[in-house]
C-alpha cells in the first residue's frame, strides 16, 4: 500500500538553481527546482515572506464561533475532561530549549510541558562538553562567528550566527543566576575549555556533565513555577492544525499517556516544538531512546518547511564497547559519548597499530571539526579493517584527567579501563541533526502559532556541520528569542473552548480491539522493521555516501515501509489507531526518508554530507536544502496527519 501511495508524494528541493529529475529511483517522484527566494538566508529570504503571512493571517480575524465563547487574555489551565486540556502555551520537549522557554512564557500565561519520558530524559541531559560563549577578553564575537562558519562549511546563515554568538554570553549569565553551577579556575573565573574547531578557549562546562547540570537547574525552576504543569510519559502523536486560506494554523497537539494508554488532547494558543533529534534512525547513536525524530516528523506532516536534513553529524568518539577489557553484559540503549573536550585537552587519536593518523588528514589534527575527524576515523577503519580506534589522554596529569572527565573515567573503569593509563577505544556514532524544521530569527515557522527551538529546529546556525558546543548555545538563544512573539500572539489570540472535538480523536490499539495474537505479532514485526531500517541507514546513508547507495537506501526503505504498513492495515489497523511503538516507527520512517531525499538532492560534498561521486564543494550549491510539505492525501501513513478537521479556522485575533 505504501509503495503505491508514495508515488504521488511530492516535495520541492531548492538547490543549485537547476532542475533535477531522477530516473531510476523514487527520486523521480520528487521535484527539484531553482530557489524562488533571491536571498537564501534565513532572515532576508523566506522568513520575511513568512512573517508577512503571519501578520496578514492574524489581522484578518477569521472566526469559527461567536466572540462570547472565546478568551482573549491569559487563560488558567482548563481541563474540560481528563482527555482535553487548555493552556496558553504548549511546550513539546523538556530539554534546555523547552524548559528555558517555559520559564519565560509562564510569566505571561499558563504552560503545559509535555515530555515523552521522565522530564530529565533528553539530549540535553547527555551533553557532556559544555556551552560555547565569548567570555574571555582575548576572544571575540567575530572569532566565534568565523569558527562557526568555517565548521559549517560556509553554509551557515551569517545573521543567525552573529545573533547567537552575540547573545550567548548573556544566556550563560542567566543560567548562572538561576543556579547552574559551572567549573571555575584557580583565579576564580569560569574555567573555559577548548574543543575541536574552536580557535579560543570558550567552552563553559560542569566537568564532563554540563548538560545534566543545566537540566537540573532549569527543571528545578520549572517544577517550582505554579504556572507550569509538566506532563511526563506523554508521547506527542500529531500536531492539531487547520487551514485558514493558504495558511496552516497550529492549535496544539494530541498525546498518548504511555502509563494509562489514553489519548490526551492539548489545545493552546501557541505551541513550541522542542523535541530534540532523530538519532535512532541509526543503530548506534549517542542520543537517548526518546530521540526518534517525533518533532521533525510531526512538523512535516503538519505542513511545516523542513531544511538541511542531509547533514547528520556523527560524533567521532563514542565509546567502542568491543575494545573494552570487560564487555558490557547487555547492549547499550545508546552509545556512551566521549566528549570533544578530551581532544581539546590534548587527546591523541591512534589506530590499533599505535600510529597517529589525524595529521595526515588535516593540519588541525585532533582539533579539526567533527565532520573531518569522523571521516578520517571511518577511512582508517575501512582501510585497516578494524572496528575502532584509540583516543589517548593518559599523557596528561592524572589529577587533571579525573577532575575534567570524572564521568568518562568512572564509566571506563567499570569495564576495566583506566583512562589515566590506557587509551580509550572509540568509534563514530550518530549524534546530532543539523537540519530540521526551518525557523526564522525568533523561532517562528511557516505554520502559524508553531515555534521551534533546539535540535528539532534548523535556524541556519550550523550550516553543513555543527561546531562543538554550539548546540546548547543555540537552544538557549532561540528559546529566549521565541518568547516575545509567542507572548504577543498569545495575548491577541482567542481560543474556542469547544474546539476539541473538531478533530478526529486517535484510538489506542489494544489487545481487546485487535486481539492478543495480532498485537503481539505487530509489536514483534515493528521491532524487526526498526532494526532493519537502522541497518539500511547505517550501511547506505552513513558518513560516506554515493548516489547509487542512496538510491538503494531509498528503494529498501520504501519496500520496508510498504511491508510494515501493509501488515498493520491488513490486520485491523486504521488511519487513526495509535500505539507507542507504531508511532515511533512511523516517525523514524518519515525522518529517514527526509534524510535520504535531501542527500540525493545535494550533488556536492559539503560538511557532513560526503559523496564519493561528487567529492568536491561546489560554490553554486552553497544554498540550503528546502523540503516543502507533502501531499496529505497521497502520502504513506508516516507522512499523513492522523486527524481530519471539518472547520476551516479555530483562531481569531
Amino acid at each position: 500500500m505504501a509503495a503505491n501511495v508514495s508515488s504521488g508524494n511530492m516535495h520541492a528541493f531548492y538547490l543549485a538553481g537547476q532542475v533535477y529529475k531522477g530516473q531510476d529511483s523514487l527520486s523521480s517522484r520528487f521535484t527539484f527546482r531553482a530557489n524562488p527566494f533571491k536571498d537564501p538566508s534565513w532572515s532576508s529570504g523566506v522568513f520575511k515572506s513568512l512573517k508577512a503571512e503571519r501578520c496578514g493571517c492574524y489581522s484578518r480575524g477569521v472566526s469559527a464561533t461567536s466572540k462570547s465563547s472565546k478568551l482573549c487574555t491569559s487563560i488558567r489551565a482548563v481541563s474540560v475532561s481528563s482527555s482535553t486540556k487548555y493552556y496558553d502555551f504548549t511546550v513539546i520537549g523538556s530539554g534546555v530549549a523547552g524548559l528555558r522557554y517555559a520559564l519565560e512564557v509562564a510569566k505571561q500565561g499558563t504552560v503545559a510541558v509535555i515530555t515523552k519520558d521522565e522530564p530529565h530524559e533528553s539530549n540535553t541531559n547527555y551533553a557532556q562538553g559544555g556551552v560555547s560563549a565569548v567570555l574571555c577578553p582575548l576572544d571575540s564575537v567575530e572569532s566565534h562567528m568565523q569558527d562557526t562558519i568555517v565548521a559549517g562549511a560556509h553554509l551557515c546563515d551569517e545573521e543567525t550566527v552573529r545573533i547567537v554568538c552575540t547573545e550567548g554570553p548573556e544566556r550563560i549569565r542567566e543560567l548562572i543566576a538561576m543556579g547552574a553551577s559551572f567549573d571555575h579556575g584557580e583565579d576564580g573565573n569560569l574555567h573555559l575549555a577548548r574543543e575541536g574547531g574552536h580557535s579560543h578557549r570558550r567552552i563553559v562546562h560542569a566537568a564532563d556533565m554540563t548538560g545534566r547540570e543545566i537540566e537540573r537547574a532549569l527543571l528545578e525552576a520549572v517544577l517550582n513555577d505554579p504556572n507550569i504543569s509538566v506532563f511526563k510519559h506523554h508521547f506527542a502523536i500529531d500536531l492539531l492544525t487547520s487551514q485558514d486560506g493558504l495558511n496552516t494554523v497550529c492549535h496544539g497537539v494530541d498525546t498518548l499517556n504511555i502509563k494509562t494508554n489514553e489519548v490526551v488532547r492539548f489545545i493552546s494558543k501557541v505551541t513550541l516544538l522542542a523535541s530534540g533529534g532523530a538519532g535512532h534512525i541509526y543503530p548506534s547513536t549517542t542520543n537517548p531512546l526518546v530521540a526518534t525524530g517525533d518533532g521533525m516528523a510531526m512538523a512535516h506532516r503538519a505542513q511545516a518547511v523542513i531544511s538541511n536534513m542531509e547533514f547528520v553529524q556523527f560524533h567521532p568518539t563514542a565509546l567502542a564497547d568491543e575494545g573494552l577489557p570487560i564487555k558490557p553484559q547487555t547492549t547499550r540503549e545508546n552509545a556512551f559519548l566521549i566528549t570533544e573536550a578530551v581532544r581539546g585537552d590534548g587527546g591523541i587519536l591512534y589506530n590499533l597499530g599505535m600510529e597517529r593518523f589525524m595529521p595526515v588528514y588535516d593540519e588541525r589534527a585532533e582539533l579539526a571539526p567533527r565532520d573531518v575527524v569522523a571521516r578520517s576515523i571511518d577511512d582508517q577503519l575501512k582501510k585497516r579493517k578494524e572496528k575502532y580506534v584509540l583516543l589517548d589522554i593518559s599523557h596528561k596529569p592524572r589529577e587533571k584527567i579525573l577532575a575534567h572527565f570524572p564521568n568518562i573515567a568512572s564509566e571506563c573503569l567499570k569495564h576495566g579501563l583506566d583512562i589515566t593509563r590506557q587509551p580509550i577505544p572509540v568509534v563514530p556514532a550518530a549524534h546530532y541533526m543539523c537540519g530540521g524544521v526551518r525557523a526564522g530569527l525568533q523561532g517562528e515557522t511557516n505554520v502559524l502559532g508553531l515555534f521551534v527551538a533546539g535540535e528539532v529546529a534548523c535556524t541556519g546556525l550550523h550550516g553543513a556541520n555543527r561546531l562543538a558546543s554550539n548546540s546548547l548555545l543555540e537552544a538557549l538563544v532561540f528559546a529566549r528569542r521565541a518568547v516575545q512573539p509567542s507572548t504577543e500572539l498569545m495575548k491577541c489570540t482567542r481560543l474556542d473552548l469547544s474546539a476539541s472535538e473538531k478533530w478526529t480523536r486517535p484510538v489506542v490499539a489494544t489487545a481487546r480491539s485487535l486481539g492478543d495474537e495480532v498485537m503481539s505479532k505487530i509489536l514483534v514485526l515493528t521491532n524487526e522493521v526498526r532494526r532493519e531500517l537502522q541497518a539500511v541507514m547505517w550501511k547506505y546513508v552513513g558518513i560516506v555516501r554515493s548516489t547509487t547507495r542512496l538510491n538503494t537506501a531509498e528503494r529498501k526503505i520504501a519496500e520496508l515501509e510498504a511491508k510494515w504498513e501493509t501488515y498493520l492495515f491488513e490486520h485491523g489497523w486504521e488511519q487513526t489507531v495509535v500505539a507507542l511503538e507504531a508511532c515511533e516507527m512511523r516517525n523514524l520512517f518519515c525522518c529517514a526518508k527526509l534524510v535520504v531525499s535531501s542527500a540525493l538532492a545535494r550533488h556536492e560534498s559539503r560538511g557532513l554530507h560526503y559523496m564519493t561521486d561528487f567529492p568536491f564543494v561546489e560554490e553554486s550549491k552553497r544554498i540550503p536544502t528546502i523540503i516543502l510539505p507533502s501531499s496529505p492525501t497521497t502520502a504513506s501513513w508516516s507522512s499523513r496527519l492522523l486527524q481530519n478537521i471539518s472547520s476551516s479556522s479555530l483562531i481569531d485575533c
